[in-house]
């Protein structure tokens, strides 16, 4: 008999420790529902090399789950602290940074770029061009710092200087052989994706602080926010992190180990490669959990003073005009109640507003065989049904 006693203490005294570290977790993955297996399927079928998956609210983690490979060749499993090239979802945190000097009241968002960078003064726009002639005339005003963030400026995508690579030459020259590309439409009038632009963006951040971007980006919002593993040059330690970037193989069949075309090699060398705003930066799924928690918290992080909520505001509404049918913020994709930014390599993130959830899904493909560009969507859509209710609750 009194052994049983003894034993059925031990068991309540190992419940209440089991409560207790729950508990201390808040909604951790120790009882949350896992959403690897929506995924797996796609890893099975060589549709999909590897993936992290986060969900967060703008207090804590939900849930943090790898699957499949960081590198199937090497039979190396993904795991949760794996490093991705994030691509153009570098650009809401151009965006962000910007809005700190807005913040401070030393830049306008209505304020023309040329006031910062003189040389866009007298930058012209295309009327006509065919491969014998173009014909040029000014525009009806000078591109503002708001068209740049919100891709209406009239802009390109990029300009002939950048090339092979976009991050060869330093942003000072980068941006100067954008004021002397002529301007593709009036600005304001529509609506075309542009690293240039941000780029743009960026350059002034430098001008106006006297920092370099990296510098200012590391001191007020990566040191702040307790991002460690966002940057421009891995370390050899976090470039051994690196998921490695897969595409379709012949015939769009299987999976074939590639490399980012649009950056230069190898990744830590800070000689040749050079900081770019629009779509440089590489990170982790809890580093960018911070930044989108720090803004669903307008503006706050861990009760202090990041961005003001009306930088937030600026920075997740609509843009660009109801003609236009792309909406877009600042440096941000906006509408049906969410913000948000994809990657060139297929990663995403995206805040959906009535329910206070953060998705982050992190990978590294340049095009998928079979379904694989489904998997995002059924992370999603798992993500919202097991924690989008309870969020909301």
């Amino acid at each position: 008999m009194k052994v049983l006693m003894m034993l059925c203490c031990a068991r309540l005294i190992c419940r209440a420790l089991l409560l207790a570290v729950i508990l201390s977790c808040g909604s951790s993955a120790l009882w949350a529902q896992s959403l690897a297996p929506a995924v797996q399927p796609f890893v099975d079928r060589h549709e999909l090399a590897g993936a992290v998956l986060l969900v967060a609210d703008k207090d804590k983690v939900l849930t943090l789950e790898a699957v499949g490979s960081a590198s199937v060749e090497k039979e190396q499993p993904m795991k949760t602290d794996a490093m991705f090239w994030i691509a153009s979802q570098s650009k809401p945190i151009t965006g962000a940074a910007f809005m700190l000097l807005v913040d401070e009241g030393k830049v306008q968002l209505d304020d023309p770029v040329e006031k910062y960078l003189p040389e866009f003064r007298g930058q012209l726009l295309v009327v006509e061009q065919d491969a014998q002639h173009t014909l040029l005339k000014p525009p009806a005003h000078p591109i503002t710092i708001r068209e740049v963030l919100s891709h209406t400026s009239g802009l390109p995508f990029k300009s002939a200087l950048e090339a092979p690579t976009l991050d060869i030459y330093p942003l000072s020259a980068r941006v100067r052989s954008y004021a002397m590309t002529p301007l593709q439409f009036e600005p304001g009038a529509k609506y075309q994706y542009s690293n240039a632009g941000i780029n743009t963006a960026a350059r002034i951040i430098e001008v106006v602080s006297g920092q370099t971007f990296e510098d200012f980006l590391q001191e007020r919002l990566f040191q702040p926010l307790g991002m460690h593993d966002t940057t421009f040059w891995p370390t050899e330690e976090q470039a051994a992190r690196i998921a490695t970037a897969y595409k379709p193989g012949p015939n769009k069949m299987g999976l074939v180990a590639t490399t980012i075309d649009q950056l230069h090699y190898p990744l830590t060398d800070r000689t040749v490669r050079t900081p770019m705003p629009a779509g440089g930066l590489f990170s982790t799924a809890e580093d960018v959990a911070k930044f989108y928690q720090m803004l669903l918290n307008q503006g706050e992080w861990h009760g202090k003073r990041v961005l003001s909520p009306e930088a937030v505001a600026e920075l997740t509404k609509r843009q660009t005009p109801a003609e236009i049918p792309n909406s877009y913020g600042l440096g941000f994709a906006v509408g049906n109640g969410s913000f948000g930014h994809g990657g060139a390599y297929s990663t995403n993130t995206t805040a959906d507003l009535a329910h206070g959830i953060i998705t982050v899904w992190l990978v590294q493909h340049a095009g998928f065989p079979g379904d694989g560009e489904k998997a995002q969507g059924e992370f999603r859509s798992n993500a919202m049904e097991t924690f989008g209710i309870k969020s909301k609750n």
